[in-house]
């Protein structure tokens, strides 16, 4: 009866069945997933980047993180001084370097398949990366 009760209120209250996770700080999952999203920032801000982790998301093989970039110590990144800066791919006005990302874990290690920097909008909100992250982003997608 119990497990009865329990999956009618899952199934009537559309947040009651959560099933992401946030992976704790110092374990091997989060740290997997930051270095994952620590390589690619570096291409674009230059090494070392730390993060402040605002939100991170995981089910299954799937993956969503957004945080600020700095530097080791919470030292803010200079945006012109950046690689992606002087390939011309920063914005001169871009004044941020908050970052989101959309993984998925490969046989070895977690992959940033699609991120942005800096990003004015939503840009992880189109209904397209819904099929694959719609776990980890049940509050833009239907989860059909």
């Amino acid at each position: 009866m119990r497990k009865t009760l329990a999956l009618i209120v899952a199934l009537a209250l559309p947040g009651a069945a959560q099933a992401w996770e946030e992976p704790a700080r110092g374990t091997p999952l989060r740290a997997d997933l930051m270095d994952a999203l620590r390589s690619s920032a570096e291409w674009s801000l230059g090494a070392p980047v730390d993060f402040v982790v605002s939100d991170l998301r995981v089910e299954g093989d799937v993956a969503f993180a957004s945080g600020t970039a700095q530097r080791p110590g919470g030292a803010a990144i200079k945006l012109e001084d950046t690689p992606a800066y002087r390939r011309g791919e920063i914005d001169p006005m871009m004044d941020n370097t908050t970052m989101q990302a959309l993984l998925q874990r490969s046989v070895h290690a977690w992959v940033p398949i699609h991120s942005a920097i800096g990003a004015p909008d939503d840009w992880y909100a189109a209904q397209d990366f819904c099929p694959v992250w719609g776990p980890v982003l049940p509050e833009i997608c239907d989860n059909k």
